[in-house]
């Protein structure tokens, strides 16, 4: 790029500047895009970002509060009483097919990080080089290709099945030499379908013992379908797993960035090698230590957000609306070609809603009073 600049004697010179290349894969990146929200000043329900829509218990707050007074020393780098407690939780809560394993869970299999997405770029910067393949559904959470990208991976987008599901037949049969890494989310991101634990062992049972499986389970506490994902059971019977969790939805604590790997102790190991020092803040930590200890009222809120979810499924098929069956805090509405104009008027009748262009849009579990109002709005949309 040539710039033609004066010279103090009122001729012209011709600078020519040079940018600094950025990497292609860089370059190439597609965008994430958040959930929208509402202008200053303007009253709307958000329900773009799966957000839980209750804020944080008292006991959270005030840990978060307490932790406010520490912020001008550094972390605990490795979260250690926040593993430990996460370690402590998940072995309490051991099925009898996890315990047929190799038994407790440890702290040493536990890898904390600044949100799930972060802990998953971690995941994947520890075992993809460049050229690699990743293997994951599509569509599916839209961090995946980001993540795969910046780690100089290759995407292999295996397209979803009816109803939004993910086809595990097709994601196994995608798997080649070159692959490193298959992740499924289950839930789906941004369909709501979650595939069931005889589904899941099946794939890994059909997956080399050297690809790393990933079973995002962000949206684990919604889920009340009959044969759920046993995660821990996955992990005990198959080194190849990594559980990814969060503190976000089911928690509530989306503002404060939690999320945590669980793997064997080597991959863990990796996982932790490739973190971010000192990623996630005392006060995130305090806060998901508190979560921790108050979970059994925190449930109760998810219960009552999955009613809600019943209701606003209930009343969109009695409006004659195809709506697939979801185990997350959230709907999908295949609109097509109409998402855009849907988003931009459900917008106007004060509800924010997640739109993907020419596919659909995702609409989050809020209050009654949102699930009212939109209902309101589809009943005579068309």
């Amino acid at each position: 790029m040539t710039t033609i600049l004066p010279r103090r004697d009122g001729t012209l010179k011709h600078v020519t500047s040079r940018r600094v290349p950025l990497r292609p894969a860089i370059d190439a990146l597609p965008a994430y895009v958040p959930g929208g929200r509402a202008p200053v000043g303007a009253a709307a329900f958000k329900l773009s970002s799966n957000e839980n829509p209750y804020p944080p218990l008292a006991s959270v707050q005030a840990a978060i509060i307490d932790a406010a007074s520490d912020v001008n020393r550094y972390p605990d780098m490795f979260a250690t009483e926040l593993t430990e407690a996460i370690a402590t939780e998940l072995t309490a809560t051991l099925s009898d097919a996890a315990r047929d394993g190799d038994g407790d869970i440890g702290p040493d299999q536990v890898v904390v990080g600044n949100g799930s997405v972060a802990v998953l770029g971690h995941v994947v910067e520890a075992v993809v080089d460049a050229g690699d393949e990743v293997v994951f559904p599509w569509r599916s959470f839209e961090a995946y290709p980001i993540v795969v990208s910046v780690a100089g991976g290759t995407s292999v987008q295996v397209p979803l099945a009816e109803h939004g599901r993910i086809d595990l037949d097709a994601m196994a049969a995608a798997v080649t030499e070159r692959t490193r890494v298959v992740m499924v989310c289950t839930p789906n991101n941004p369909t709501g379908a979650a595939v069931t634990h005889t589904e899941l062992m099946s794939f890994l049972a059909a997956v080399p013992g050297d690809v790393l499986v990933v079973v995002d389970e962000a949206y684990l506490e919604f889920v009340r379908c009959d044969d759920p994902v046993d995660g821990p059971a996955a992990l005990a019977a198959h080194p190849n797993v990594v559980l990814l969790r969060t503190f976000s939805k089911a928690y509530g604590l989306a503002g404060l960035r939690v999320g945590y790997a669980v793997a064997r102790p080597r991959v863990a190991a990796g996982i932790r090698a490739a973190s971010t020092p000192f990623g996630v803040s005392h006060v995130a930590q305090r806060a998901a230590l508190a979560s921790l200890r108050a979970k059994d009222e925190l449930l109760r809120r998810v219960d009552s957000i999955v009613d809600e979810r019943t209701r606003l499924v209930d009343g969109l098929r009695a409006q004659g609306w195809d709506v697939p069956d979801t185990e997350a805090n959230f709907v999908w509405l295949a609109l097509g070609d109409r998402t855009g104009r849907f988003a931009a008027e459900v917008r106007t009748a004060g509800v924010i809603v997640r739109p993907f262009a020419g596919e659909g849009v995702r609409v989050s579990v809020g209050e009654r009073e949102a699930t009212d109002l939109f209902l309101r709005f589809t009943a005579g949309w068309r």
